[in-house]
């Protein structure tokens, strides 16, 4: 369409030449007209009598109304739209640490996104994939950005309205970081570093400066979550037992003087903080409330309560009201699970976010953020978020919210259809799943890593009919696939995916069946399947693969090939064993003659769970050094 903007412009400009493509625009004085104007308040656009208006506030939601405009515009109709923001503050982490980097490509077609959602602030999570040039091992062969990439994001967002805030960790979650020699003078166990060592701030300082330098925000994310082991390493054989809250308190005062040397204000997740909370704390005074010289103790940081879990409202109140207590009004972090294993877990992200977010409102928070972890792999395409981004986006924009205008929007940002989106979860929430899959059953993960031989889930999916249930998917995701064309490659994957289960789920237990009956010719026919399934997991390696280099660098790839790898080279193995077997070479498989047990452990197999586990407690009942 040829529009012909008029007003204020000079917020706008350059992001417009960035999204001109994306929403199918050029401009010229003989275009539509639509007069822009930039004041405070709600965000308007109305289109009547043959003009259109939009007003703005602040850049990004300039990109939204023009979005909606647009879509509106395209239904023919005039219309007068307004909309007021509820949250302060609006975003999207991105994991960019846990196996898969995105190009900065990548991330500029996320930005465009987020601009047309109206979604303010990206951070990409980074815990040693970013350059730190004093410690060249830092993010060695993992894929880390350089200072002229994330420039080069922040630049880009920045043109659309968008804050970029640097993200990493300053205390645990650095295993990759501190694996290399280099760390031993100030590592306390594999994943958390020596607190109270000289030489562990001079590497926080190095790490900040190089994390902040490139982005033009002053906020900063130091992490510093789930240290369970901190001060349980090497600081306990030096120093002798000290309380968990005293050590954090203390670690987090030395790396604030470090961000407040450079001018920066941090953040941190709050969870290392919620014993403090607990009716039986140890650190409450008589009258029940958290000790004055405790809240002291905790430096001027702001703090993020993340909760992924819940899709009970009054969880995440009480936990705002419990965040209070510590005098601050908390950031709130929900979850897109793109980390559950192979596919999205779309049923528990809309419960936990309409939740989290229905109570964010009732509870006047302000910022609110949407995390994109990568778990075990990153094995899920990041992209698959999109329809959760949206969802949090209708609810920065509207106070009552329904799937059913959330899925409007995404068919005009993300040019997809969300119920096909949606669908994708049936390869995790299958039968013995419970209702939006709020157990996070990996089903999916499970039965391609499983072995066909030893068979650790074999007793899980008894009875499940899982192969017949994946065979009804298959056209579900074709179908889909042609529906979306703009997603073919991502829907082709999945297809495939579905089609290599639907023999592949059950196949252990009818190998076991056949053995344990003695049926040789049943056995020989059983073969060829083998021989499909094979072949099969190889083609979805390849689409997969294809899906990863056109969103990722390439470090991390080799994880998921050795993946698919072992899963192909078994099948030749379960063949050869087959075969010896079937030929008289062998008397028995001893794989075979085990008798079958439910998986369970090292994580609890509960009610509405098939199978969750990670790669290594799936291939294998031995030991698997990652």
């Amino acid at each position: 369409m040829i529009l012909n903007l008029k007003g204020d412009l000079s917020a706008v400009a350059d992001g417009l030449e960035a999204l001109r493509e994306n929403l199918s625009i050029q401009f010229s004085e003989e275009g539509y007209p639509i007069h822009v104007k930039k004041q405070n308040g709600p965000l308007r656009v109305v289109n009547h009598h043959g003009q259109g208006e939009i007003i703005f506030e602040k850049t990004v939601h300039f990109f939204r109304a023009l979005g909606l405009w647009l879509e509106h515009f395209s239904k023919g109709n005039e219309f007068d739209l307004t909309e007021d923001p509820q949250f302060e503050m609006s975003g999207v982490m991105l994991d960019a640490s846990r196996n898969a980097v995105p190009t900065v490509a990548e991330v500029e077609k996320l930005l465009q996104k987020m601009a047309m959602m109206g979604l303010d602030t990206l951070m990409l999570y980074t815990e040693d994939t970013y350059e730190v040039k004093e410690h060249p091992y830092f993010g060695y062969m993992r894929g880390r950005y350089t200072f002229e990439e994330l420039q080069a994001c922040d630049e880009y967002a920045g043109n659309l309205g968008i804050e970029m805030i640097p993200c990493i960790q300053s205390l645990g979650h650095l295993r990759e970081a501190l694996k290399w020699n280099y760390a031993a003078a100030f590592k306390d166990t594999d994943d958390i570093l020596l607190v109270n060592k000289p030489e562990t701030y001079e590497f926080l300082e190095n790490c900040i400066k190089a994390a902040s330098a490139p982005f033009k925000t002053k906020r900063i994310h130091i992490g510093m979550d789930e240290t369970f082991q901190l001060g349980l390493g090497k600081y306990l054989e030096e120093n002798g037992y000290e309380n968990h809250i005293d050590l954090m308190n203390r670690h987090l005062q030395k790396v604030v003087s470090i961000t407040e040397m450079l001018g920066l204000k941090p953040m941190i997740w709050s969870d290392m903080y919620f014993p403090l909370f607990a009716e039986n704390s140890k650190y409450k005074d008589e009258n029940g409330k958290i000790r004055e010289d405790i809240i002291a103790g905790i430096p001027d940081v702001e703090l993020v309560y993340w909760n992924y879990y819940r899709k009970e409202q009054e969880v995440y109140e009480k936990d705002f009201h419990n965040h209070k207590l510590l005098g601050r009004t908390p950031i709130f972090a929900g979850g897109a699970w793109t980390w559950n294993g192979i596919v999205p877990n779309y049923g528990k992200a809309i419960a936990t976010t309409e939740a989290a977010l229905a109570a964010c409102k009732k509870e006047g928070i302000k910022e609110v953020f949407v995390t994109l972890w990568g778990d075990n792999g990153a094995e899920t395409p990041f992209s698959t978020s999109y329809p959760i981004l949206q969802l949090f986006a209708e609810y920065t924009y509207q106070k009552d919210v329904t799937i059913e205008k959330a899925a409007e929007r995404f068919a005009f940002c993300c040019e997809g259809h969300f119920d096909d989106f949606i669908n994708l979860k049936l390869l995790d929430e299958t039968p013995g799943v419970m209702k939006d899959n709020m157990n996070t059953s990996m089903t999916s993960k499970v039965l391609l890593y499983q072995d066909i031989l030893i068979g650790l889930y074999d007793e899980n999916i008894r009875g499940l009919a899982l192969g017949e249930h994946y065979e009804k998917l298959v056209p579900v995701i074709e179908r889909a696939k042609h529906h979306n064309p703009k997603w073919e490659a991502l829907f082709d994957f999945y297809e495939q995916l579905a089609r290599v289960l639907s023999v592949k789920a059950e196949m252990g237990i009818r190998v076991k069946e056949v053995y344990d009956q003695k049926d040789y010719e049943q056995m020989k026919s059983i073969m060829a399947e083998l021989d499909e399934i094979q072949a099969n997991v190889d083609l979805l390696r390849r689409k997969h693969r294809k899906v990863w280099f056109a969103a990722y660098k390439p470090f991390g790839w080799e994880v998921i090939d050795i993946r698919y790898g072992g899963v192909i080279t078994r099948m030749d193995s379960v063949k050869y064993r087959i075969n010896q077997w079937l030929e008289g070479v062998i008397p028995t498989i001893e794989e075979l003659e085990e008798k079958r047990l439910r998986h369970d452990g090292p994580w609890e197999i509960v009610d509405g769970l098939v199978g969750g586990n990670v790669y290594h407690r799936i291939v294998t009942a031995g030991n698997f050094s990652l």
